[in-house]
């Protein structure tokens, strides 16, 4: 079993602390695992918004943030019995060597590839479940999940030939919405269109999550300097008035 570097027994020590009956939080004690998970997911995303704001010191903090919640899983799991934060570490170092047989084999040795090896793993964690769709996380957010799915089903033949295809599916969809308005099937058409919309940017090498999240932010960054433009009157300002401080902003970023 791998042992807890040194640096990482303080936060346990800490966390436990934090759990323990007596003299610890009331609400850290009453916390469970799925009572925790938002904030596992919340913390791996300001994770991500650091490295895209290029925020080193905050990405330190943040990663901090996130290392926490790993401790306090496992210090969950600790007190049920289940494992502790040395089984993890010990089950991470397993998979790396495992999948990175090209680093880690005895030299002369044949390596399997990547995906080879990540099929393998599935059926050990499914084997009731030999689909090639099989593992991928339902709670992770729509757009990277629709990739995962799409990239899943491509591995094994079945995806577009040409990336014209996917554009002629997208307007295929967008029709099919017009035709859907007023009709219970909207919610459908229109999730249809997001799902191809996910194989254009798939089959033009960029990454659908990345790419709104940057595209919402530069809305936000915008939106938020049409408001300082216009002051205390932007609530009031016509359409064309608010379209024409759009277009300024737009052209003072572009200048």
């Amino acid at each position: 079993m791998t042992k807890t570097p040194a640096d990482i027994a303080p936060l346990q020590e800490i966390m436990a602390r934090l759990r323990s009956q007596d003299g610890g939080c009331p609400w850290d004690i009453e916390q469970t695992f799925a009572t925790i998970a938002p904030y596992t997911i919340e913390e791996a995303y300001e994770v991500a918004d650091a490295i895209e704001a290029n925020d080193l010191t905050a990405l330190k903090d943040e990663l901090g943030d996130l290392l926490f919640q790993v401790v306090f899983h496992s210090q969950m799991a600790s007190e049920a019995g289940i494992f502790d934060l040395s089984d993890v570490i010990s089950v991470i170092c397993d998979k790396m060597i495992r999948r990175h047989p090209h680093v880690f084999a005895e030299p002369g040795s044949t390596s399997p590839g990547w995906d080879e090896i990540k099929a393998a793993e599935r059926a050990g964690k499914a084997a009731d479940d030999r689909s090639a769709l099989a593992g991928v996380a339902v709670s992770i957010p729509a757009l990277s999940r629709a990739e995962k799915i799409q990239k899943r089903a491509a591995r094994v033949g079945f995806d577009w030939d040409d990336v014209e295809d996917v554009r002629t599916k997208i307007l295929e969809e967008i029709e099919e919405i017009d035709q859907a308005v007023g009709h219970a099937a909207l919610e459908d058409e229109i999730g249809d269109l997001l799902f191809a919309a996910v194989n254009l940017a798939r089959h033009h090498g960029v990454d659908p999550e990345t790419a709104l999240r940057r595209a919402t932010r530069k809305f936000e960054r915008r939106f938020r300097a049409m408001e300082a433009s216009a002051g205390a009157d932007f609530p009031g300002l016509s359409l064309d008035a608010k379209e024409a401080l759009w277009q300024q902003v737009k052209r003072t970023e572009t200048d």
